[in-house]
Parts: C-alpha cells; sequence; structure tokens
C-alpha cells in the first residue's frame, strides 16, 4: 500500500503535532490539562462530520490561535473554555453554525420520525400545518408549515392529493406561502418541486453531500406523483420571511432559480441541510456540526447561511398584499400583451414585419417581470430588436395618453377674401439681390386647400418667381401641415413635360398604397427642375418641412442649408394599453422615397451646416460656387478621356458622371472639397480604379524631376548602402531588400558595385528571399534588367508584359536582357518575394511580372495597387486637379490588363509576419524534398532530386521508363500497403491508377544502395501525402515485436504491486486530489481491477474538492479506456460523443461515447479538474487530454504534448527487408473536427512540466474564491449601480454567467478580474462599471502661492482669437473644495483673459472629467445673477437621496452672462464630469455643441471591495435625474448639436463665430 502514498490528511498531521507541542509546554503540571485531549476530540469529529471537508484547511490556525499562548490551558471555567473554542472554529472555518457548549447534564432527545406516527397523528400533524384557500380572482393561497419528507408523503399520498394538490391545481394562480414554515425535510423538496414542473423532462433540482457517510444524493423532479400538476405555465409567488428556514428554504430556492416562483417577502434564515450535536468524547463538551449540504446544480450554490433572497422585498406582514398585486399586475400582461398585438396588427405600418413582431411578441418570457415599468421596459427592448424601427415605442406613463397622429384637416375656407387671407398668412414671396427668388411658408397646406388655392398660389407665388435664377425656400420655421400637399409644391420644382415619382404613402389604417408623381395641368408657371433651389432649415423645422428637406436630397433637386432638423415623429399613432399606464407610439403610415427606402424620421443633415440665422447668407456662397460646378466636371471628364489608359472605360466613366450631373446628383456639393469628394468616389465607383483621384490644392502640385541623376562612384556606395540590405541566413536562404527601383541608368552605371557588394553575396544561396514591404516603386525602367536575373540565358528573351500608352497609343512588349553583368540567379531555384500595403507602382510590376510568370512566390499583403504613371492635370484655373493612369500593363501569360487593385499574394499574412512565413515554407519544402546533407555535394543533390521525380512519376502519373537495380512491384507493393493501411485514404485519391500503370513498367531502379532508397523514398511519400509518420527503412534484422500478452488472473497482491508502478494517488492541501496515471488501462483491464481501483484509488479522490490529473508521463495506453476516464468526469445523461476512431485495415468507424452506467460514484461536471502535461505525454493520454479540454471540462496545465498517434504499424514490404511504418488508425474529435495527432495538444496554461503541478494549485486556489467574488460582485452591483433595474438585471444576469459556468475555467485574477469587467461592460453597456484597484489616493499637497500659479498655468490654456473671441481650454475638473480655495488664483490668471469677450469657445475634446462638484459654480458663470436657475438633479443610489443643483449666487470674480454666444467642443474622450458640464448647457439652450459625441461615461463611480478579496470594483452611483426617462447621457453620451470630427471642431467653431462677428460688424 505504500506506493498509493495513502497518508492522514495534512490537517491530522499538523493537528496532533500542535497538540503534542502544547502536552509538553505543561510538563511541569502535577496531572496533565484536558483541553489538548478535548481539541483532538473535536478535530476529530470536524473531520469525519463536517459537510464542507475542504474548509478544513484552516482549522489548525484556529486551534492554534485558541491555544497556542497558553490562554486555553488556564481557563478553568468549562463554559468560558466552549466560548472560545466556538469563536476560534466560527473565524477559521468562517461558519457561524459552528458551536461548542459545555452542557454535562444534556440528554438527546431524538423526536419521533414521522413516518414512525400513527396515521391518524400524521393526519392531525399535517393538517395543521396545511392551510389552504381560493382567494378572490381564482388566487390559490396554499400555506405549508412544515415540509413532510418522502416517506410520509408515499403514506399520506391520497389524502394530500384530494385535500391540497388537486383543489390547487384548479386555480389560476398561486400564492404559497412558506413565511411559517420552520420544520421539515430536504426528501419532501422533490415532490413539491415536481407539483410545479413538467413531467418530462425530469430536471435535476438539488445535490445533498453526506459527510458522516461521505455519501452524495442527487435530487430530481419525479416522472409521476400522487395529484394533477399545477404545471409551467401559471404564476406562483412564494411568500417567505425571516423564520423560513430548512427544507423550505430549499423549496423557494429551487423555485426560484428554476425560473418557476418569484419570491416575494424577507430574506429567508439561511439554516442548514442537516446539523448535529455531537458530544466530544466523556467531557461534558459538545459541538453543534452541520453534517450536510445542499448544492444547487443551476447556481452552483446554497441557500444555507446565506437565505434566500426575494425577489420583492418587503416586510413579512406585508407580503401577501405585495403578493396579490404582483398577481395582479402579472395577471393583465397577457391583455396587455394581446392589445400591443393587436394594435400592431392594425396600424404598424410595415405589414412584412408584423407576424414576426407578434411571434416574437408570443415566445417572450416575462417571467423575471414584477412591476409595469419592468414590462414597458422589456416590451420596448423586444420590438426594438426585432423591428429595428424607432418609431415603433413602448414606454410607462403615469399621463393618460390621447390617441395621436397625424393631424385632421381643419376648417375648409370656401370665401374668396379668406382664400386670399390664407395664401398670403402662409406664403413670403420675395426677391434677393442676384435675382434670387426668396419663398418662405411655416406651415404646408391641408390637402383638402390645393385645389381652391391653385389660382391664388400661382399669382401670388410662382408668378412672381418664374424669372428668377434660383430659389431660396425657407422652411426654418415650418412645423406643420399635411404630407399630401408635398406633390404640389414638388410639381412646381420639375419639368412638366416629364412625370416623376417623388414619393409614396403607404397608410396601413386604410391599407391604401397612394404614389405621388408630378401633378398634370398645374396653374400658372412651372420653376422647373433646372434651376437651383435651396432648402433652408433650422432645429425647429419639423414634421412634413423635414420630409420635403428629405426629398429634396433623395430626388437630387435642391441643397439644403442650415441645422439639422428635429427629427419629430411624424404618422404615428398613440394608445394607452387598457388597464396599465403602458403607452405604445406605432407608425401607421410609411413614409417611401423615389428609392424605396422608407424614412424612419431623426432628422435631416443638410449639405452644409450651418447657424440657420447664417444660411441665406451662405446660400449666396453655394450659388456663386455651383455657377462653376459643370465647368468643372466637364474639364475634369475631358481631362479622363484623354489621358486615362483604358480609352473605352474612360468613356464610359465620363458619361455616366455627366449623367449624374444632369439628374441633379451634384446639387449636394457646397465647395471644392465636397465637389473633389463627390467626383473622386463616382470616377471610382464607375471605373473599378482606386488610382483616379481628384484632389484640391491652393497652390499648384509639383512635379517630379523625372530624369534622374548620374551618381559619382563615391555616391554609388552610398547608395547601395542606403537602399539594399544583404544577408545570408541559416540553410543557406539569401535574403535581399531594397525599397526603391532606381532608373536602369543608374542601375547600370553603379552595377559593378551591385554586383560585388550586393549580388555576389546572395547568388549562391539555394533559396532567394527578396523583401519588397517597403518599395514604393518610382521607376520603371530598370524592371527588365532585373527580372532577367531570375531567368536563364537561353534565347529567345523572356516577355514579362506589356505597357499600353495613351499617350502614343503604342503597345510595347517588355522582354528580359540578352546580357546581364554577374551570374544569373536563373530559372530553377525558388524565389519568395515579400510585399506590403506600401509595395507601389514599378514594385508591383516586378512582382506581378515574376508572379505572372510562375517564378516567384509571394509571400505578406496584397500591393497597394498604383500605376507605373499618373499624370496630374489641373481643371482649366481652378484649385481642382485630377490625377489620372496613363500607361497601362498586359499580361504575358493572358494577354489581358493587369488588375487595378494590387497583387494578390499566394499567401497572405501580415506584413510583419511574411519573412516568417516564408522561411517557414521554405522549411516544409525542404523537408519534403528531403533532409539531405546540406553539405552535400552539387551533384549528389541532382541525382536526389532526379531519384525524388522518379518516385513522384511512378506515384502519381502514368509511364516512366528509367535503368534500376530494384523491380517496380517493390514500389508498386508500397503503394499497395498504403491503399490497405493508410488511415486517411483520402489522401490517397489517383494512386491506384499510378499502381497499375508501374505495375506493366519493366526497366529496374538503378540506386544500387538500399539504405539511399529507403531516405528518398520516405521523402517522397512525406512530400507527397504531407505525412511525416510515414518512412520506409531497410532493415534487414528486424524482429516485429510480439503482441502484448492478456492480462492474467493475478492475486489481488500482485495487481497492486502493478498498479502501484502507474498510479499514484494523494490528497494535498485544501481537500485537492491528485492522481497521476502513467498508463492508460484499457476496457478489458479496467473491468477486471474495476472493484480494487474503486477502493484503492477512487474512493479516495472522489471527496476531494478539485482533482490534479498529471498526465506528464504517460506515454501509453488503450484507446478503449478513454470513456471510462471521461465518463468519471461528466454526467451520466445524456451520452456525449467524445470521439471517432477510424481504422483503416479494418476499415471500420467507431464513435465513442461516454457511459451511462460506472462502477462507483462519478466525479461529476462541476468540481475544478486540472491536467497535466508535458512534451512526454503522447497517444492515448493526449486524446484524455484533448476530449476533456475541448469538452470544456479541463484546464490544461504545463506543456504542448508529442504529438502521437494512435496506432502506428511497421508493415514489411512482401518478402524484402524493406518496412512501411505507417499510422494505420486516426482519432477525429467530434466537437472541433480535428485530431491530437502530429500536432499535439496545446494546454490552456503553458509553463515547463516541472512547474506545472505549483501552478495548477494556485489555479484551483483562485477558482475556490470565483463563485464568491461573482455573487459579491452582482450584490454589490445590484445594490449599489446608480440605475437600479440595470443593476438588478445586470447582477442577475451575472449569476446566471456563473451558474452556466462561464466562469469555471479561469486560470488567473488578473483573467477573473479582465472576464469580469468585461461581462460588466456587456451586460450594462456602461464602461465605467467594472473591476478596478485600490490605489490609495495621494495625500494633499501642500503648495505655495507660486507654485499654485505655475500649476494653473500648466492646467489651464488661454488664447484670444480673431473678432475678440475668447478661447478656454482645461483637461479636467476639480474638487469644489479644492477649486474654492484658489479660486481667486484661477480667476486672476485664467478667467479674467477671457471673460470679457464677445464669444467664447470651451475646449472640452481632451477633458477626461474628474469630480462633479464644481460643475455648479462653473456653470454659474455662464448665466445672469438675477435668475436663480435649476441645473439638474442627481440621484446617489446608495443613500436613496436626489440632490438638485443650482446656480449660485455668490461667484469669485465676474460671470460671463447668459446672453453672449458659448461655443463648447466635445470628442469621443470628453467624459464623466465634462459630460455632466455639456449636458447641462445643451439641455438649458446655453451653448452651441460642436465635435463628437462624449464618451458616455458616468458620474465619478465608487470603488467597492468584494467581501474580503483583493478584487475592487468601479460602481456608478450617481446619476441624472430624468423622472424615468432614462439616463440623460451616462452610457449614451452628449450628441453634438454639430457633428464634425474633434481635430475639425475648432475650426469648425472659429469659422462659425467669426461669419456671425463679421455679420454683425456690416
Amino acid at each position: 500500500m505504500a506506493g498509493f502514498r495513502l497518508s492522514p490528511p495534512p490537517t491530522m498531521t499538523l493537528l496532533v503535532a500542535l497538540l503534542l507541542c502544547l502536552g509538553s509546554s505543561s510538563s511541569g503540571s502535577s496531572s496533565p490539562p484536558f483541553q489538548p485531549a478535548l481539541v483532538l476530540d473535536m478535530a476529530k469529529i470536524l473531520l469525519d462530520n463536517y459537510c464542507l471537508p475542504e474548509n478544513l484547511l484552516g482549522m489548525q490556525e484556529a486551534i492554534q490561535q485558541a491555544i497556542s499562548s497558553g490562554e486555553i490551558l488556564q481557563i478553568s471555567d468549562k463554559k468560558t473554555l466552549a466560548s472560545v473554542l466556538t469563536v476560534g472554529v466560527q473565524g477559521a472555518l468562517n461558519d457561524p453554525r459552528l458551536t461548542v457548549s459545555y452542557e454535562p447534564n444534556f440528554v438527546a432527545v431524538m423526536p419521533p420520525a414521522l413516518p414512525s406516527l400513527p396515521t391518524e397523528q400524521l393526519i392531525r400533524l399535517v393538517r395543521n400545518s396545511v392551510k389552504l384557500d381560493v382567494l378572490e380572482g381564482n388566487v390559490g393561497y396554499l400555506r405549508i408549515d412544515r415540509i413532510v419528507g418522502e416517506e410520509t408523503m408515499a403514506k399520506l399520498g391520497p389524502l394530500l392529493r384530494d385535500n391540497v394538490w388537486n383543489k390547487v391545481a384548479r386555480t389560476s394562480s398561486l400564492i404559497f406561502d412558506l413565511r411559517y414554515s420552520t420544520a421539515g425535510e430536504l426528501s419532501g423538496v422533490p415532490f413539491i418541486v415536481s407539483y410545479f414542473s413538467d413531467p418530462e423532462p425530469l430536471v435535476h433540482i438539488d445535490t445533498v453531500f453526506d459527510r458522516p457517510s461521505n455519501a452524495t444524493r442527487e435530487l430530481w423532479t419525479m416522472a409521476s406523483i400522487a395529484g394533477e400538476r399545477y404545471g409551467k405555465a401559471k404564476d406562483v409567488i412564494i411568500l417567505t420571511s425571516k423564520r423560513t428556514v430548512g427544507a423550505a428554504e430549499a423549496v423557494a430556492y429551487t423555485l426560484k432559480h428554476l425560473n418557476r416562483a418569484i419570491v416575494v417577502g424577507e430574506r429567508s434564515a439561511g439554516g442548514s441541510v442537516r446539523v448535529q450535536k455531537i458530544k466530544i468524547g466523556d467531557s461534558g463538551f459538545y459541538i453543534t456540526v452541520p453534517v450536510a449540504r445542499s448544492i444547487n446544480p443551476i447556481t452552483g450554490q446554497s441557500w444555507e447561511v446565506s437565505g434566500v433572497a426575494p425577489s420583492v422585498t418587503v416586510l413579512a406582514k406585508e407580503a401577501v398584499v405585495s403578493a396579490k398585486a404582483l398577481l395582479a399586475m402579472r395577471s393583465a400582461i397577457p391583455k396587455a400583451v394581446r392589445n400591443i398585438s393587436d394594435i400592431i396588427r392594425r396600424f404598424y405600418a410595415f405589414t412584412d414585419r408584423v407576424q414576426t413582431l407578434l411571434h416574437h411578441l408570443e415566445s417572450t418570457d416575462f417571467f423575471s417581470i414584477i412591476s409595469e415599468e419592468d414590462l414597458a421596459t422589456k416590451l420596448n427592448q423586444e420590438l426594438q430588436l426585432v423591428s429595428e424601427d424607432p418609431r415603433l415605442i413602448i414606454k410607462h406613463t403615469d399621463d393618460d395618453i390621447a390617441l395621436t397622429g397625424d393631424s385632421d384637416p381643419g376648417k375648409v375656407v370656401d370665401d374668396s377674401a379668406s382664400l386670399e387671407a390664407l395664401v398670403d398668412r402662409v406664403f413670403k414671396v420675395q426677391i434677393l439681390p442676384g435675382n434670387t427668388g426668396y419663398l418662405r411658408f411655416d406651415e404646408f397646406i391641408e390637402s383638402s386647400m390645393v385645389a381652391k388655392l391653385g389660382q391664388l398660389m400661382a399669382k401670388r407665388v410662382w408668378e412672381p418667381l418664374k424669372d428668377t435664377e434660383n430659389l431660396l425656400i425657407d422652411l426654418r420655421y415650418n412645423t406643420a401641415g399635411s404630407s399630401a400637399s408635398l406633390g404640389l409644391i414638388l410639381s412646381y420644382l420639375s419639368d412638366a413635360s416629364q412625370k416623376r415619382h417623388f414619393f409614396t404613402i403607404y397608410d396601413r389604417t386604410q391599407n391604401t398604397t397612394r404614389e405621388y408623381n408630378t401633378l398634370p395641368g398645374l396653374t400658372g408657371p412651372v420653376y422647373g427642375s433646372k434651376r437651383g433651389v435651396y432648402v433652408l432649415t433650422s432645429y425647429y423645422t419639423a414634421g412634413v418641412g423635414e420630409e420635403f428637406a428629405y426629398l429634396m436630397q433623395s430626388l437630387h433637386r435642391g441643397t439644403v442649408i442650415g441645422e439639422i432638423t428635429s427629427g419629430t415623429l411624424m404618422h404615428s399613432k398613440s394608445f394607452q394599453i387598457e388597464g396599465t399606464d403602458i403607452a405604445i407610439t406605432v407608425p401607421f403610415i410609411n413614409f417611401i422615397d423615389n428609392n424605396a427606402e422608407c424614412w424612419l424620421g431623426g432628422g435631416v443633415v443638410p449639405d452644409a451646416i450651418v447657424l440657420a440665422e447664417e444660411a441665406v447668407e451662405h446660400v449666396r456662397e453655394v450659388i456663386r460656387f455651383h455657377r462653376g460646378v459643370m465647368v468643372l466636371i466637364e474639364g475634369a471628364m475631358a481631362i479622363l478621356e484623354t489621358h486615362y489608359a483604358i480609352p473605352d472605360v474612360a468613356a464610359r466613366v465620363s458619361k455616366a458622371v455627366l449623367r449624374k450631373w444632369t439628374d441633379g446628383a451634384y446639387r449636394s456639393v457646397v465647395d471644392f472639397e465636397s465637389l473633389a469628394s463627390q467626383l473622386t468616389a463616382d470616377l471610382q465607383e464607375t471605373s473599378g480604379d482606386h488610382r483616379l483621384h481628384i484632389f484640391y490644392c491652393d497652390v499648384e502640385p509639383e512635379t517630379l524631376d523625372i530624369v534622374p541623376k548620374m551618381p559619382s562612384a563615391e555616391e554609388a556606395g552610398y547608395i547601395i548602402d542606403a537602399l539594399f540590405k544583404v544577408e545570408v541566413m541559416p540553410g543557406n536562404v539569401g535574403y535581399l531588400r531594397f525599397d526603391m527601383m532606381a532608373d536602369v541608368e543608374v542601375v547600370k552605371t553603379i552595377g559593378p558595385q551591385l554586383v560585388k557588394l550586393v549580388w555576389n553575396k546572395i547568388v549562391n544561396t539555394d533559396t532567394l528571399v527578396v523583401d519588397m514591404r517597403y518599395n514604393t516603386g518610382i521607376y520603371t525602367t530598370a524592371i527588365p534588367l532585373l527580372c532577367t536575373y531570375f531567368f536563364d540565358g537561353e534565347p529567345p528573351p523572356k516577355h514579362l508584359y506589356s505597357v499600353f500608352n495613351r499617350s502614343t497609343n503604342a503597345v510595347t512588349e517588355v522582354l528580359t536582357a540578352p546580357r546581364v553583368l554577374g551570374q544569373r540567379y536563373g530559372s530553377s531555384r525558388d524565389v519568395f518575394i515579400l510585399t506590403s500595403h506600401m509595395t507601389g507602382s514599378a514594385a508591383e510590376v516586378f512582382v506581378r511580372a515574376l508572379k505572372d510568370l510562375g517564378r516567384a512566390t509571394v509571400v505578406g499583403e496584397p500591393t497597394m495597387g498604383g500605376s507605373l504613371s499618373s499624370g496630374t492635370y489641373q481643371i482649366g484655373d481652378s484649385i481642382l486637379y485630377v490625377s489620372v493612369p496613363n500607361l497601362a500593363v498586359l499580361s504575358a501569360a493572358t494577354g489581358k490588363v493587369w488588375s487595378v487593385s494590387g497583387v494578390e499574394p499566394h499567401i497572405i499574412c501580415q506584413a510583419s509576419d511574411a519573412l516568417t512565413v516564408a522561411q517557414k515554407v521554405i522549411s516544409s519544402r525542404r523537408a519534403k524534398r528531403g533532409h539531405g546533407n546540406l553539405s552535400e555535394t552539387r551533384e549528389k543533390r541532382k541525382m536526389a532530386k532526379a531519384v525524388l521525380l522518379a518516385v513522384s512519376l511512378l506515384l502519381l502519373s502514368n509511364v516512366l521508363v528509367v535503368r534500376a537495380t530494384f523491380p517496380p512491384s517493390l514500389i508498386i507493393d508500397m503503394a499497395t500497403i498504403l491503399l490497405d493501411n493508410y488511415c486517411s485514404p483520402e489522401k490517397l485519391v489517383g494512386m491506384q491508377g499510378a499502381i497499375d500503370a508501374a505495375s506493366s513498367n519493366t526497366e529496374i531502379l538503378s540506386i544500387p544502395d538500399p539504405e539511399t532508397l529507403a531516405s528518398v523514398l520516405t521523402s517522397g511519400v512525406q512530400s507527397t501525402i504531407n505525412d511525416p509518420r510515414l518512412k520506409v527503412s531497410h532493415e534487414p534484422g528486424y524482429i516485429a515485436a510480439a503482441a502484448p500478452p492478456q492480462v492474467p488472473e493475478l492475486p489481488a497482491e500482485q495487481l497492486i504491486a502493478v498498479l502501484q508502478h502507474s498510479i499514484k494517488l494523494d490528497v494535498l492541501e485544501g481537500n485537492v486530489g491528485y492522481l497521476r496515471i502513467d498508463h492508460i488501462l484499457g476496457a478489458q483491464v479496467a473491468e477486471k481491477i474495476g472493484p480494487m481501483l474503486l477502493e484503492l484509488v477512487w474512493s479516495k479522490l472522489q471527496p476531494s474538492s478539485a482533482l490534479i490529473f498529471d498526465l506528464r508521463h504517460t506515454a501509453s495506453g488503450d484507446i478503449s479506456g478513454l470513456p471510462y476516464i471521461v465518463s468519471y468526469f461528466t454526467e451520466a445523461e445524456p451520452a456525449i460523443h467524445i470521439d471517432t476512431v477510424y481504422d483503416r485495415p479494418s476499415d471500420t468507424t467507431t464513435e465513442l461515447f461516454t457511459m451511462t452506467e460506472l462502477l462507483g460514484q462519478r466525479y461529476g461536471s462541476t468540481k475544478p479538474l486540472v491536467i497535466l502535461t508535458s512534451q512526454h505525454t503522447t497517444g492515448v493520454a493526449e486524446d484524455v487530454a484533448y476530449c476533456l479540454q475541448t469538452l470544456k471540462r479541463a484546464t490544461l496545465v504545463g506543456e504542448k504534448t508529442a504529438g502521437g498517434s494512435l496506432k502506428v504499424d511497421k508493415i514489411r514490404v512482401t518478402d524484402t527487408d524493406f518496412y512501411v511504418t505507417i499510422p494505420t488508425a486516426k482519432s477525429v474529435n467530434p466537437v472541433t473536427g480535428s485530431t491530437w495527432e502530429v500536432v499535439g495538444v496545446s494546454p490552456d496554461v503553458e509553463v515547463a512540466a516541472e512547474d506545472a503541478l505549483a501552478t495548477a494549485l494556485e489555479i484551483l486556489a483562485l477558482r475556490a474564491q470565483v463563485d464568491a467574488i461573482v455573487e459579491g460582485s452582482a450584490a454589490l452591483v445590484a445594490e449599489n449601480y446608480a440605475f437600479e433595474a440595470v443593476g438588478a438585471d445586470v447582477a442577475d444576469k451575472l449569476k446566471g454567467l456563473l451558474a452556466g459556468g462561464e466562469y469555471g475555467l479561469v486560470n488567473t485574477k488578473a483573467g477573473l478580474e479582465a472576464k469580469l469587467s468585461g461581462d460588466l461592460n456587456t451586460l450594462s453597456g456602461d464602461k465605467s462599471l467594472k473591476t478596478t484597484s485600490n490605489t490609495p489616493a495621494l495625500p494633499p499637497m501642500d503648495y505655495s502661492p507660486e507654485m499654485f500659479i505655475e500649476l494653473i498655468k500648466v492646467s489651464f490654456h488661454t488664447d484670444l482669437l480673431e473678432h475678440n473671441i475668447g478661447y478656454l481650454r482645461f483637461d479636467m475638473f476639480g474638487d469644489f473644495e479644492e477649486v474654492k480655495a484658489i479660486a481667486q488664483i484661477i480667476v486672476e490668471h485664467v478667467w479674467n483673459k477671457v471673460v470679457n469677450t464677445d464669444g467664447m469657445i470651451i475646449d472640452l475634446r481632451n477633458n477626461v472629467g474628474g469630480p462633479t462638484t464644481a460643475i455648479a459654480g462653473f456653470c454659474s458663470y455662464f448665466f445672469d445673477a438675477d435668475r436663480k436657475i435649476l441645473l439638474d438633479k442627481l440621484y446617489d443610489r446608495p443613500s436613496d437621496t436626489t440632490t438638485e443643483l443650482w446656480t449660485i449666487d455668490e461667484l469669485t470674480g465676474a460671470r460671463y452672462g447668459a446672453t453672449k454666444s458659448l461655443l463648447i467642443l466635445t470628442s469621443g474622450a470628453t467624459s464623466g464630469a465634462a459630460e455632466e458640464f455639456v449636458y447641462i448647457m445643451k439641455k438649458l439652450g446655453r451653448a452651441m455643441i460642436i465635435g463628437e459625441t462624449t464618451a458616455g461615461s458616468s458620474h465619478p463611480p465608487q470603488t467597492f471591495q468584494v467581501g474580503e478579496t483583493g478584487v475592487y470594483l468601479s460602481i456608478p452611483t450617481v446619476r441624472c435625474d430624468t423622472a424615468g426617462a432614462g439616463p440623460a447621457w451616462e452610457g449614451a453620451g452628449v450628441a453634438p448639436h454639430i457633428p464634425v470630427a474633434a481635430d475639425a471642431a475648432l475650426e469648425t467653431a472659429t469659422g462659425i463665430l467669426n461669419k456671425h462677428f463679421s455679420g454683425q460688424k456690416k
């Protein structure tokens, strides 16, 4: 038995040693003290009975704490001693249930077991503990004060069925009252839970471990019960109180986490499954010990000690009332959902989405809903998710919602005076300077009035405007009207001779679709489609005005200038859901533009974004620009048709672009920049050539001097050193890098030095890598010369490519040079070219030429797709220029034009990895070609190459004629062995035909040396099949190993001795099992010695809390043992497909599954399992590790395994001395579809094999804390996160992830914190909710006034811009008290520099936030002192208080006031307190925000420690109180009024203010 190392648990050993020491310390006493014996007996009781044996690791520390100082020896009062021992053991094991008492007269009283009572007493007892009622609304009320066990259930089954369950089953919902349930048996839990479950499938609801018997029992729902089931559909509310304890807690906890019941009331008592009071020796002392424990299979946690947390927390006495209200609310859910579904069915405009929405609503799980607010939020999320329609909205409101929709037509006006007054009121017409018409109307007239107003509108509107050159339509104040009148306005802006479709309106309520086209027979003059129309918008433009602006853009009929429109929701109806405070807003009309796109609102973005008050002036600038656009477009197309390398493409592109101009597509361009961008996009889209480009430049671009300068001899040396890098790498691989393509004359001039210093160093290498990753090209003239070096010199010259020159219309063939300086590299050796996205123009031509001709393997990234030559041409005398490729390259192989999209590598990888990848390919090719000595003579290499070719031809072609020594049948027999035995026959397709062809060949092989032939054949077959395990050997003296003997019927003692050599086990500190197996036993052996393994090995390890499975030394085994091992670490049902084994000789496939029946208890699927591996782990052990890793059942720690094989045979080739080593079976994992063979198994945590055990112990120590850390984190978030509903949801989902095993494979604290952060961020959408470190705050610095001044100068940046515009930048907000102390210094050195400006820009683009305490003070500077303004309300979750932020009366320094212009710059980095400031200023309309949407961070978060662990959470606890309207900016950010890139925000802001102040001065 010594070989098994079955030593006593380390805790017991330490206790004995401790007590011996204590005994010796008191040797001077007249009699030995009783305390050490007492403690020893107490420890033994704990070891044998405590339900958490893994926690006993710390028991010796507790005892030492209590007695090492001698305190225990000096305590003579036994009750005091009991109290001290209680404190010690509770502190060590962190379990308040453990108590020690001194009760010399205690007499244990065992209450009679319920089943033993007479039936009459049982009935009386049950009747007294069960109360049943049916409340109003057919709500059942069932109170159970004692959970009876399975024997009592069986005995009283008919009584309970008839008097309880069958009556309960007929109710519509149930209140299950466990507030007074203080006794019961856990065996009764499955009966109760089964009544609220379906018969199938059975559900695992609890696992109970009993320590005295060391037995684990799984509790499942029951397939058959007495009476009717309540089922899973009806609502169940469980009531709990502080007194609810024991089995009742198990019922509540189970049904809650099965999502079958909602718990209402107080947190339960946190009792135990079973607690025993055990006498300690004969001392009169007793210890109370929990001897059994419950583990919920869903959560992996228990209700013991901590209790069951209710879903709705109320006082126990109020629980019934709350439950009734909750049931009433939940009973309304189906009706509310039906009403919502009916409204969607009747009104929702996207009829094709209705069924999907209804089906989704029908299948939505509403179990977690405990309030109407929850229901509204849930419904809105689900509808938005499926519909992708922001107009479809559900919200909770305290106000009644009136039916809303499109406004009804007003009163019809008939008399002429009223009609004239209406036209005069609605329409304002002017003729502006420059013959520009101006038309303003602030509402669209109702469709019913259109016909009546025709004559008047023609006279009062269109007649005055008919001769203007351009038209301004002012919608800046347009907020109302009917969509039906849009067609009339649009018709006047179209050609009367052409019918054009404008838009379509689909009305769901009427089920009508109406198309709006140009109207015939208009009264008065038509403005037409040729003249410019400019639509002015503002933030007030709403409704039909927005639709008009949107259509003018989509129809390409006008240019929109001004501010982004309001985004007002139109064509929707709002309905109050009957009996609730929930309202739904449904779009019943779809507004579909001429491109068949449905407009979903959201505001119209103008083509030119300017302030509304500056829009008219900006229109004048755009009109001036538009007058020259046509000339510029025609000029660009003329240049394209003249110079572009491919004439037919140029003509097609020109025609397409001019057509776009005619169709109005260029009305959206408003300046040179947007014109260049639009033209470039159109050119590239229609041509497919990204090299075509139009840009604008204030000064004429410089042209490169294309005449190269001839270098001197000295300069040539510098050029070579600068441009070329050369190296001979291991394996005689040459490396050549050059970063520019020089002119051919320059190359010829420096040629002798180039050959001597560069080329001669690499020309004799076996393979060459040419690095073009940094070569951007330039000259193409040297390409033929450079390519020539990579071809043989025999005539005729090689055709590389052809060049078509558009300027001359000539095609030139480019050929290799007839002669070169120095030695050629030739055509036979491998060349690899490395590329990147930077590789361009001439360098690309070089790469493409060699790739096109099959001369090089290209590795890296696709090249940039440059051109041989591009001309830059000015468009007229404008600042626009066109870059046009004027040469086309034609392939020598196909005659087709080379693609303009760059060179696609043969092997695509990151440029940074290209050299490494090339080296791997080179090594792989060499391995396939043979492993000959690198120093062998070139003649021998030629011979080996010829023989390899012969082998390949014999195997893969039809004929071969060579002189040979060995008969062709040798190779044919080898090939036959492969066909009959190789485990991957799919790789041998075509080999049979080769054998048939080779069998008719009567020639013989000429290699006289059989070892050489074997080596060559090995290389040939490995190269052909790409499998390094295939080997051919010549072994005249080889004797095959005998088959392994059958396991004999050995006596037990001998079997033990055999097992000792291959199995080692131990139970390490912390109840961590350790199992080392050096040979995987097969099924036959396992069955023979199974009982012995169970007794001597498994029974010692199964109770462990975690297991380390050591396979570092496992190099042999039988595949039939795989299911046995894997099954012990999985559940019995369902059986899992773990491997598929194909055996080629028998042509059979065996699928291996886990086993449903095993000898002994399983280790299960939840306890941690770590497998140790090394580079020596091979064969079946690799399969075990790979299976458990891919099943996510084990964490692998150590080294990558050997990459062995399942089965390899050595087969003799007929009667020769040649042998073929061949894998005859293979393993395919059903999860991954691949295998561990050859490649090995990669560990999850890679460390040296000798460090693997220590690393595994560290991982398991961490995992023992994971559940508490995640549960603790969930509790902290639920209790403190600023948004309560989100916090609760995040907490529930986080615990769900934990229960689902998401944290089961965490390996490091950093990994745990990273995953926890990631999950918190994903679940909440809040970047500030995360793990953090507990870095202590730095102590405050004692600055002198001078130091403060210098610090402020660094922290703030001010400037005075043109037009007396102030600029203020600071990148962090300070604490109010800190700022208050230095306010005067800030005012003097910062504020006074900008306070007297006419306008101010506050730059917060780099402001990362800080404390929010100073926000109210800073805001106050931008409002007047005579009015106190409520800035915001802040809600603090931990204290449940709301604080109002008001402007401050007394400030240091002068105010800026409320009237002067204020612009704030933002970016995606603007966060925290800066966002609060931006939000306030935008909400109150005090500032214009320019830049990017802010970060969407949070108010400064608080740091919370998770329990007593070293993990800390950053939790935002404060939010803006928006009265239920959702987050203000937290998580979403603040959207700017004018969105521009952050780096352009300052320029945009200064431009706006400059124009504003310039206009004032005019």
